[in-house]
Formats: C-alpha cells, sequence, structure tokens
C-alpha cells in the first residue's frame, strides 16, 4: 500500500483559521478606513504580471527575488539545445517565462496608471489592498507571501502629499495602539552623499548597502562597499556621514554643511525641510526621526523615503514607501511624480499578537447563540434568530437539539459571549433565558429586550 503523503504548504506562506481571519480582517478594516477618511480609491492588479513590467524595476537583487511562472505547454519545445546544455539559466528563464508574480503593488500601479490613464483624475489618490510575493528566504517577521496595503498620490510635486501620508501613518497606529517611530530620509541626499566622498557613479551600490545596516552591520556593508568597488578612501569618508548624531534639526544642520557643494544634496534637504516644519504645525503624536542611514533598497525611489518601526516589538519595518519621480515613464508615459507607502499586513498581525492589542470586537465573530432542547424549540427560534441579524447582531443556531454541554462547550470553543437558552417553557412564555458566558448571569427577556441589551454590552 503506498504512503500517504502528509500534506504541507510552501515554506514563507501560512494558513489563517477562522480566529486569525476576524484579526486580519480587523487590521484591513481599520487600515482602509484611514484610507478611506482621505479620499483614496480603491482598485486591484492582477497577482500575475508580464516579466517585462516587473524586471528592472527593483534592481538586481529584487530581480533575484522574483517569482517566474513558466510558460503554459511544452515551454521546452522550442529552447535552443545549446542553452540548456550550458545551464545558461538568464537567457533560458527568458525563453520559458513569459509572467511572474507581482513583487510588489508600486510597478504594477504604475503600469495601471499609463494603462489607464484616460480614466483617472489627476492628481490620482489610489489605495491597494493585495498579496505579493518575494522568492526570499523565510524567517520570522519576513514571508514569501504577504499582505501590503499601499496607498499612493500620483500627478503631483507637492510635499503636501509626503506630510499627508504622515499623518495617515500616525492614524493609523493609533487606532492600533501600537507605538512606533518614523524613519526619514532623501534619496537626494544619498546622491549627495555619494558625490561627497568621491563615488556619485555608485549611489545605487551605496543605498543597497546602507539599506542593510541595521540587519548586517557596519563591517558587513563596508565589505560589501569595497566588493562594489568603492576605494577605501571613499569608505571612510562615508562612515561619519553614517554616525551623525542629534536631533532632526542638528543632523540636517551637519549634513548640509557636509554637503554644501552638493546641488541635489541641498535639495534633498530643503524638502525635509519643508517637511519637518509642517508637521510640526500639525501636533502629531508619531515619533518622526531623521535617519540618514535609511535608504530603501528599490531603485524607483528618487526623493523623501520612509520606514516605520514598532517601539516595543522586534521586528523588522512594519510601514515604508517614498517618493518616486518618473516610475511612468518606464511605460512611456514621463513627467509624472508620485509618492506613496505600504503598510505590511502582516507584520502588524505579529505586532498586535505580540502586544495583545485586538479589541475584543476584534477576536468575536459571533455574538449570541441560540440552544434548545428539542426540534419544537428550534422551528420557534428560526424567527427569534431572523430578528437578531436584522439587527444587525452576528447570530447563530445550534443545528441539532443535542445535549445542553455539546451545545455550551461549542460556544465556549467558539468565544461566544453570550447564549440564549430555549426550552419548552420559553416557548410558552415567548421569553428567551439569556446567559452571559463570561459572569454565568441569566436573565428571562423578551426578543427586542434581547436585542437592546446585546446592543449595549
Amino acid at each position: 500500500m503506498a504512503q500517504i503523503q502528509q500534506p504541507s504548504i510552501p515554506k514563507g506562506t501560512r494558513d489563517f483559521g477562522p480566529s486569525e481571519m476576524v484579526k486580519r480582517n480587523y487590521i484591513f478594516d481599520t487600515i482602509k478606513s484611514v484610507f478611506k477618511l482621505y479620499g483614496f480609491q480603491q482598485i486591484e492588479t492582477p497577482a500575475t504580471e508580464n516579466l517585462s513590467t516587473l524586471m528592472g524595476k527593483y534592481g538586481e537583487e529584487g530581480d533575484k527575488l522574483l517569482f517566474k511562472i513558466l510558460n503554459s505547454g511544452d515551454y521546452l519545445s522550442n529552447v535552443d539545445a545549446d542553452l540548456l546544455q550550458n545551464k545558461d539559466s538568464l537567457h533560458l528563464t527568458n525563453k520559458i517565462s513569459e509572467k511572474g508574480l507581482r513583487y510588489d503593488l508600486t510597478v504594477p500601479f504604475a503600469r495601471f496608471v499609463v494603462q489607464h490613464r484616460n480614466d483617472l483624475q489627476f492628481p490620482f489618490k489610489r489605495f491597494q489592498i493585495q498579496p505579493v510575493w518575494r522568492a526570499d528566504k523565510p524567517q520570522k517577521g519576513r514571508y514569501r507571501e504577504f499582505y501590503q496595503c499601499d496607498v499612493d498620490i500620483i500627478g503631483s510635486n507637492s510635499l503636501m502629499n509626503e506630510v499627508e501620508l504622515i499623518q495617515i501613518v500616525n492614524d493609523v497606529y493609533q487606532k492600533f495602539g501600537i507605538r512606533v517611530a518614523l524613519k526619514i530620509n532623501n534619496r537626494k541626499i544619498l546622491a549627495g552623499i555619494a558625490e561627497a566622498i568621491g563615488a556619485p557613479d555608485k549611489m545605487m551600490d551605496i543605498t543597497v548597502a546602507i539599506d542593510k545596516l541595521d540587519k548586517i552591520g557596519i563591517d558587513n556593508v563596508n565589505k560589501e562597499l569595497a566588493d562594489k568597488g568603492l576605494q577605501q578612501s571613499s569608505i571612510e569618508k562615508l562612515q561619519p556621514i553614517l554616525s551623525l548624531s542629534g536631533n532632526n534639526t542638528e543632523k540636517l544642520g551637519q549634513i548640509s554643511n557636509v554637503l554644501k557643494n552638493s546641488e541635489i544634496g541641498q535639495n534633498g534637504i530643503n524638502e525635509l525641510r519643508t517637511i519637518f516644519s509642517t508637521i510640526e504645525k500639525l501636533g502629531l503624536s508619531i515619533q518622526i526621526d531623521l535617519d540618514l542611514t535609511l535608504a530603501r533598497g528599490l531603485n524607483y525611489y528618487t526623493g523623501a523615503i520612509f520606514e516605520v518601526k514598532a517601539l516595543d516589538v522586534q521586528i523588522g519595518s512594519i510601514t515604508g514607501g517614498g517618493r518616486y519621480d518618473d516610475l511612468t515613464g518606464i511605460f512611456g508615459m514621463s513627467g509624472v511624480s508620485g509618492v506613496g507607502i505600504s503598510f505590511g499586513a502582516d507584520r502588524i498581525y505579529d505586532v498586535l499578537d505580540q502586544l495583545d492589542l485586538y479589541p475584543k470586537s476584534a477576536t468575536q465573530s459571533t455574538k449570541l447563540l441560540f440552544v434548545t432542547f428539542g426540534e419544537a424549540e428550534q422551528r420557534w427560534c428560526l424567527k427569534n434568530v431572523a430578528a437578531v441579524r436584522a439587527a444587525g447582531i452576528a447570530c447563530e443556531l445550534y443545528p441539532e437539539p443535542t445535549k445542553m454541554k455539546k451545545q455550551m462547550s461549542y460556544a465556549n470553543g467558539r468565544n461566544i459571549p453570550f447564549v440564549a437558552v430555549v426550552g419548552e417553557n420559553e416557548v410558552q412564555t415567548s421569553r428567551i433565558a439569556l446567559k452571559n458566558m463570561a459572569t454565568g448571569e441569566q436573565q428571562m427577556l423578551t426578543i427586542d429586550e434581547v436585542i437592546n441589551y446585546l446592543k449595549n454590552n
């Protein structure tokens, strides 16, 4: 007899049961409610995109993390035998795969804007809540399939858009009750730093390397920079810049002095000064820190960049984003600037779980369960169940008039806070024995009284 293979799921993915989905929907609904308050409109794009849309948009390392999909049918039939024999995976992939799973929501959004530009009102404010996939090494807080909650404004150069995104971050995490710090930098400052250390042509290599500073440490960052061809003198000039200290104003003053001869660097500094001065007037509760080591490894960022870290949980960034000046240009629509941020729903889930911050209402699905002693009582309950649901209260009828212990165990297992016990006496008097499962308190009520009580408790 053949051995039955135990079912499993791919590494870096997760199943979510009913109790987990209640929590996830709380996250999605909370974020979505803030997005809507600021006037953003929802869109969705396909899980798969043409590889020509995705490749080259995330840098060399990002391209390696793309999940590629084999062409349908006999995908090897038209492949040159030499490619197979030489194991030329790069060129072979181009022959056997035309599509891939989306790496993020931003590049597909840029493609969407170009493709539907005649139907959109600019500036276009969109939000999108969908899964993305990355062929990354799975580890705590890092998954191969995860949800992003993106919000973007495209078709406007105004720094007020950056300010609005910071307000959104503030509002979302206030609603969640998570203490966070928003770290901000500017890619123009990073370009100025590359100029100042004598390596303007290595700006992308520098940003990719220093973006890993928290993960691999300064020594490994320096080694990677050397491996990328930076001169030792340039690496040495970079060290004091990466260790600048003080408050935001002091750090801006210090980096301004370092970049006094860099026009692009000064532009980035002025942009941050505008953002900081505007934010100060709003009295937001969120902690905002200028972090000159923040780089964001994606190639398409050109201006302000953001990352959000939870202060009470050891985990990677839970929100990130930035300004991109010409992402649509790669699809033939140049000169359209945008800025956006992405909330990592899966990491937010883990943070809320570790800090036990889910409200009780977010972990309950059913509020009232009707339990009965017989089929006649069941039939009598049907109209009452319908009345409770019509009042907007989640309600169930246990499907079998089985032993009361079994029905009560079901209510406990589902964390249902209230049970309506219906027997022959309740049917005759048209009253219901409503039991509070937490306190054990029980009272006889009419169905209208039950509905009013549940609405207030």
